[in-house]
């Protein structure tokens, strides 16, 4: 079972455009639409081993998600990104208290985000 990567965002051509860009980069995605569905994805899939996140969505946005992963011993040190449309300190310092490991401003370019991902990877297997 390879090891996946769960992309959580509220919006379809966002989730696409990501899942794309990772897969074409070889790594294999899952997706989610919100930090609800997200959750659940985690308990189903054992071989989640990074989550990408948008911060602003329906019913559990990403700063919330990152909260209950951290309530989840299973879950507490598994890396996630962070992405947005916003650049607020407040949201940044939060999700970095939380133990987001990166934060990316939205329209992503296709190889910041697959660096990104490798290098969080590759620090999870350090």
């Amino acid at each position: 079972m390879d090891p996946k990567i769960l992309v959580v965002d509220d919006s379809m051509v966002v989730r696409t455009h990501l899942k794309r860009t990772l897969v074409a980069a070889g790594f294999e995605v899952i997706e989610a639409v919100d930090g609800v569905q997200a959750l659940e994805k985690l308990t189903e899939e054992p071989n989640v081993i990074l989550v990408v996140s948008d911060v602003n969505m329906p019913r559990m946005g990403g700063l919330e998600l990152l909260e209950r992963m951290r309530q989840v011993e299973a879950l507490r040190e598994m890396p996630v990104l962070m992405l947005t449309t916003e650049a607020q300190i407040e949201l940044v310092k939060r999700a970095k208290e939380l133990g987001a490991k990166g934060w990316m401003i939205k329209p992503l370019k296709a190889e910041l985000l697959v660096a990104t991902v490798r290098k969080l990877m590759a620090a999870k297997a350090a």
